[in-house]
């Protein structure tokens, strides 16, 4: 019988530097629903949650203290009531959909330090995290979420 040839290694990964490198700029970007859950629950003030979904999505259901700013409604006057000490991470629907992507870009093209939601809402709430409704942000502080296997 031949040999099978490897369909992983028909692109050999890059030297670990480079790896290392290219993970860091990954992570630099994005974060996770059990990271950005933790750190809500220890109220960590220096993120700031923004729902980039339509006002009427989020009155629907929101990651608790989450603030709704549509992506269509990031101007520049409005990004500039926002304070640039703070990082923002957007969100969205999930996956299949780009309004935290579109959100991000604008805060970032506006000066703002911000990081993407794995998965949006989406993934959140498959990962079994409360979802607050209506027009006020909700909470998660000193709700600590179960360990996801993955910290």
């Amino acid at each position: 019988m031949p040999n099978p040839t490897s369909v992983v290694l028909a692109f050999p990964p890059d030297t670990p530097e480079s790896t290392a490198n290219a993970m860091a700029a990954k992570l630099s970007h994005h974060t996770d629903a059990w990271d950005l859950s933790v750190d809500l629950a220890n109220d960590i003030r220096e993120l700031v949650v923004i729902d980039t979904r339509s006002s009427a999505k989020y009155l629907a259901g929101h990651i608790p203290g989450a603030i709704s700013l549509p992506h269509r409604d990031m101007t520049p006057e409005r990004l500039a009531e926002l304070a640039t000490e703070r990082v923002y991470i957007t969100y969205c629907d999930g996956i299949g959909c780009n309004a935290s992507t579109k959100g991000a870009w604008k805060l970032a093209r506006h000066g703002l330090r911000v990081k993407e939601l794995l998965g949006g809402l989406d993934f959140w709430k498959r990962d079994g995290h409360p979802v607050a409704s209506g027009d006020t942000p909700g909470s998660l502080v000193g709700d600590m979420p179960d360990d996801c296997g993955c910290a």
